[in-house]
């Protein structure tokens, strides 16, 4: 028998999550919850059962990494088709100087978590859930390509062998 949650993106279950657990924050569970990883360390979001549950769906056994996924989610109050480098991008000028946003995106650790909440502030607290939870999980030189790409609106690359064949 196969494991569904194999099966999905690590968008897909942090979505999931994200819209149990923290959502539309209508019930006391869910406005106790998003404050108290908004404001808590590592140890303090690693006691909160939700947390291990995404940590289990997403196979992650990295503290660190989960609490920061968690705290930034937490952070998140609307989910929407535009990514929060997109949001930020929009604009004349755009919601996030281009030299802010050349910052967070070379940021990282603890550095990044600070940058994404700060970013998530400048846009009203909305982004698209899973391309942000996907993002801070797999931080790499890739997603941030991908994130400058989305800044200024246009089409990422596809791989480097596309951009070869093309020339």
């Amino acid at each position: 028998m196969s494991n569904p949650d194999s099966e999905r993106r690590p968008g897909q279950i942090i979505l999931g999550w994200w819209s149990t657990e923290l959502g539309a924050r209508t019930t006391g569970a869910q406005k106790g919850l998003s404050a108290r990883l908004r404001r808590g360390d590592d140890v303090t979001v690693l006691c909160e059962r939700p947390v291990h549950d995404l940590a289990h769906h997403l196979g992650l056994r990295d503290g660190a990494r989960i609490a920061r996924l968690a705290r930034v989610l937490a952070h998140v109050r609307d989910h929407g088709p535009r990514s929060l480098p997109r949001r930020l991008g929009t604009g004349d000028p755009p919601i996030m100087s281009q030299l802010r946003f050349e910052r967070l995106v070379r940021s990282e650790g603890e550095e990044l978590e600070a940058a994404l909440r700060r970013a998530l502030e400048m846009a009203g607290h909305a982004a698209n859930v899973a391309h942000l939870g996907e993002s801070v999980l797999l931080w790499s030189d890739a997603i941030r390509t991908r994130w400058c790409f989305d800044y200024y609106g246009a089409e990422p690359p596809k791989t480097a062998l596309s951009k070869e064949s093309a020339q």
